[in-house]
């Protein structure tokens, strides 16, 4: 059983303390840093979350009070000086830290690990806390809520909330158990608007989204008898359509619900060189074994990586490994 006394008792004794989560942030970083800032400023400790990507708006209401910074050396290297706690959620390596992690290292801050994805035993983090059964990071922060006796309020609630039900998927995934919902009737229970959050996340779609996800249906490309669907998202797509990079977010999600398919893949290009890759399986296939081959993780059934090279050789790349890894599964049956 994971001692969340134990960091409390770190936080009571920290006097500046940074919160943060991996770059292209989700609801489960974001969720789980959000309650753990409105904790932590509870006590009168100087507290900043700060990532290294664009802030994602769907999760704008997370952010009322602009509590959560995008990191800026100008802005916050100063400031991270004096920081001698750092709190890192959902990251799944170290490296997804970006710029940030650099500093931390350089800085020599106390860097502590909280996150259900395996322990990559990277020695850049002086601590983990590390619960791979967990269905979220944020199921873990309601752990250390309930084993120190703190009583939640609505804006801690609210993340919450929003780290367990993204990192489920509203509660359909695979991952989703008993304790899941009881943690959300729970943090119902402290007047938490359910509804306003889904829809925030899942229901905020702009017209340029929905013009670049029909470019992506239009191209969708089809492996194994349809069981492998895969798709680029170059950027002249992106820029035709007047999006952003993380406008497709989901996307993946979306084609993975196709009748027939079990594996979903994106491939989408960014403006430094580098691919982002997107793995989603409806429960057949376990893929975070492939996206660790390009240095990525996640989950058994939803991971990404990065890598870099044309998205075509990228693609082609990601799915001929996946056929192996389709292959040997096939042979030994997923337990």
């Amino acid at each position: 059983m994971i001692n969340w006394k134990k960091l409390n008792q770190d936080i009571e004794n920290s006097k500046q303390i940074v919160l943060s989560t991996h770059m292209n942030p989700d609801g489960d970083g974001l969720g789980s840093a959000s309650a753990m800032h409105h904790y932590i400023t509870s006590l009168r400790l100087e507290c900043k979350i700060i990532h290294t990507s664009k802030f994602p708006n769907q999760y704008n209401f997370l952010n009322k009070d602009n509590i959560i910074e995008t990191y800026d050396a100008a802005i916050h290297d100063q400031w991270l000086e004096k920081t001698d706690l750092a709190l890192i959620f959902d990251v799944g390596a170290y490296h997804r830290l970006g710029p940030l992690g650099n500093v931390l290292s350089a800085n020599q801050t106390n860097v502590i690990n909280i996150d259900h994805h395996p322990d990559l035993g990277d020695k850049r983090f002086n601590e983990n806390y590390i619960n791979i059964h967990a269905a979220a990071t944020g199921e873990m922060v309601y752990d250390f809520f309930e084993q120190n006796n703190i009583r939640l309020n609505k804006e801690i609630a609210s993340g919450i909330y929003t780290a367990v039900m993204t990192d489920t998927g509203s509660f359909r995934h695979s991952n989703t158990n008993q304790k899941s919902h009881k943690i959300a009737m729970n943090c119902l229970a402290f007047n938490v608007d359910n509804s306003k959050i889904y829809q925030s996340i899942y229901e905020n779609k702009s017209k340029a989204q929905v013009s670049l996800l029909a470019k992506v249906l239009n191209n969708i490309r089809f492996d194994l008898d349809g069981r492998v669907a895969s798709f680029i998202v170059s950027n002249k797509m992106i820029e035709d359509s007047g999006t952003m990079p993380e406008d497709v977010d989901g996307f993946t999600d979306f084609v993975r619900s196709i009748n027939g398919v079990e594996i979903a893949i994106m491939v989408c290009e960014n403006e430094t060189g580098k691919c982002r890759i997107n793995f989603r399986s409806k429960g057949k296939y376990i893929i975070n074994d492939i996206a660790k081959s390009f240095d990525g993780g996640g989950h058994k059934f939803a991971a990404g990586a990065t890598a870099e090279g044309n998205s075509n050789n990228v693609l082609q790349e990601v799915l001929n490994r996946t056929f192996i890894e389709v292959d040997r599964q096939n042979k030994v049956p997923v337990i």
